[in-house]
């Protein structure tokens, strides 16, 4: 059963974590940073965490977002884990590929592809 927290939902997968924004868009600053903060919760020093970031349900995120996923994917790295990103929707993924995201974060077209490749 996925553990909820404010604006994410957690659930354990075979040792990945798989988590799903309750949120559609992330554009303000202070739903960034709670949303970085709950991130961050999951991975401060556990060594070798998996987490996979299901953007299913998400229609827009901000250039704040990114960033924040890019810090989050610097503190997955220091703790030797795997970070993965799956179900983005067409639009949001353009901005991923405009500013090179696509070749720094794992990127999966389903949730389904992302867990088989941990």
């Amino acid at each position: 059963m996925p553990e909820k927290r404010s604006h994410i939902a957690v659930e354990n997968r075979g040792g990945v974590q798989v988590v799903h924004f309750a949120v559609r868009k992330i554009l303000e600053e202070l739903t960034i940073s709670e949303i970085g903060d709950e991130l961050y919760q999951l991975v401060d020093g556990k060594s070798g965490v998996k987490v996979l970031l299901s953007f299913q349900d998400v229609e827009h995120l901000s250039s704040a977002a990114l960033s924040m996923l890019i810090n989050l994917s610097r503190q997955v790295d220091e703790v030797d884990g795997d970070l993965r990103m799956a179900d983005i929707a067409p639009p949001i993924y353009e901005v991923f590929k405009i500013t090179r995201l696509n070749k720094l974060f794992k990127i999966h077209g389903t949730a389904q592809e992302a867990l088989s490749e941990f």
